[in-house]
């Protein structure tokens, strides 16, 4: 593919509406270090970023002739200090003023101007307020320079343990009641409702496009890391994790 072909695929690709994840947009213009390289997906709407001396030296030249990636351009260290600045005017307090006026004065004055603001709680709020207001107005501008339009993110419904049973009772899934101790009742009922569960995943799963199957996969893994690093004696469990059953069910 000719060097005109990629730019006009790049062309097209920037013309479809794109999943923007509006947080990692907005870390990639705020961090402006010369060694770090953001790019957008234009499928996913996720950002990448390359950290030189980290990555693999390649990775850029892959990247850059994939039309499906758009190089971010971060706001510069210049425009950000005039944000400072122009925040500083909205300080009442006359003496916090003068700290943030000597905080930006010379090199390090974002570290400083930040731990300025440590003790002041109610102004710290409001500089990320003003901070994030700005950014976004150069996202929207960057965006509609690219000729890229922002769609809603697909949103995650986790059904409740109650929608799952009357899901699977109106279905004629769940065995009828039984009378056993209390205590086997509970565990039954709970494993009852996991396979449920499961099942439900799976015939998600079924429904899903393989981009989409990726975003579920990535989605789950964030939720797996999200349990305690370990599982006290005696609770573990020989169930596949739930990130292994959606790759195993991606791949029947």
């Amino acid at each position: 593919m000719s060097e005109n072909d990629v730019g006009q695929d790049k062309q097209d690709k920037q013309e479809q509406d794109v999943p923007v994840a509006w947080e990692a947009l907005e870390d990639a213009f705020e961090n402006n270090a010369p060694e770090v390289h953001s790019y957008l997906h234009f499928d996913t709407g996720e950002v990448i970023r390359i950290v030189d001396g980290v990555a693999d030296p390649s990775m850029h030249t892959r990247i850059l002739g994939d039309s499906r990636y758009l190089r971010i351009d971060p706001v510069s260290s210049r425009e950000q200090y005039r944000w400072m600045e122009r925040f500083i005017a909205t300080v009442e307090s006359e003496e916090l003023r003068r700290r943030l006026n000597i905080a930006i004065d010379g090199k390090g004055a974002f570290r400083r101007f930040k731990d300025a603001l440590v003790s002041h709680p109610v102004d710290r709020e409001r500089w990320f307020a003003f901070r994030s207001e700005r950014l976004r107005s150069c996202m929207d501008s960057w965006l509609t320079a690219h000729g890229i339009h922002s769609v809603e993110r697909p949103t995650w419904h986790v059904p409740t343990a109650e929608e799952v049973q009357d899901t699977q009772e109106r279905q004629g899934v769940l065995p009828e009641a039984e009378t056993p101790a209390e205590g086997h009742d509970q565990r039954a009922s709970q494993v009852t409702i996991s396979d449920a569960h499961r099942k439900r995943l799976h015939e998600l799963v079924d429904g899903l496009s393989s981009r989409d199957i990726e975003m579920a996969a990535t989605f789950l893994e964030f939720l797996r890391d999200r349990r305690p690093a370990s599982t006290p004696a005696g609770k573990a469990t020989s169930e596949p994790p739930v990130v292994e059953a959606v790759r195993l069910a991606d791949s029947e």
